[in-house]
């Protein structure tokens, strides 16, 4: 995998997709429904070509390049934002150290991969079942992600599935963020350039 500052760029609009689909489902109990199909997509791509490939497209990736272009700010649905990109890149940290529930991570998705030549991806059964495997897998690695919304939303199991099927896409993200040489130092650093990065893309989808 390339390791330059348009891989970063779009792996990191990939974690800030995930999160905001997550903010609009907790909030809402709805998101953008084509971003919220490539983020359950982007779980179940283990063998890419390149960077890219996991999202299929640039255009895929709009919800989470403008997020990256908007400004992770100091409202609190900036902060919001900040709040989970940063869990979910300690959750992944954490992962990548525990041979164990990788290995269990590998077996679920290819579970998953089986159950989708039979199922729709968007199919509520499918969406359940890989909310199981962030629930199974993830979360006990701990600590856990604190999402915020509105009560009577999150309380429908059918957005709670949505919101862990969501977060266990963020990780696939942060893994890739990783894979391709995203550090910590990139977004204290380097988030000006991600940012002209992420606009140039925008510019031609």
């Amino acid at each position: 995998m390339a390791n330059t500052l348009y891989d970063r760029t779009i792996a990191f609009a990939g974690i800030c997709q995930a999160v905001t689909l997550v903010q609009q489902t907790a909030r809402n109990g709805q998101c953008d429904s084509d971003a919220f199909e490539v983020a359950l997509r982007s779980v179940l791509c283990m063998n890419p070509k390149n960077t890219l490939d996991v999202f299929g497209n640039e255009a895929n990736l709009k919800v989470g390049l403008e997020c990256l272009v908007k400004g992770i700010d100091s409202t609190p649905a900036g902060s919001e934002i900040t709040r989970y990109v940063i869990s979910l890149m300690a959750l992944e940290r954490k992962l990548t150290r525990r041979r164990d529930a990788l290995s269990q991570l590998s077996d679920r998705l290819d579970t998953l991969e089986r159950q989708v030549a039979h199922f729709d991806l968007l199919d509520d059964q499918m969406i359940s079942n890989l909310a199981s495997v962030y629930l199974d897998v993830i979360s006990p690695i701990g600590p856990r992600i604190q999402v915020t919304g509105t009560p009577s939303v999150l309380q429908q199991p059918a957005n709670q599935s949505k919101v862990r099927a969501l977060l266990l896409s963020g990780i696939r993200c942060a893994v890739l963020w990783s894979q391709v040489g995203g550090k910590r130092r990139h977004l204290i650093f380097g988030r000006k350039k991600m940012v002209e990065e992420a606009q140039q893309i925008l510019k031609r989808i």
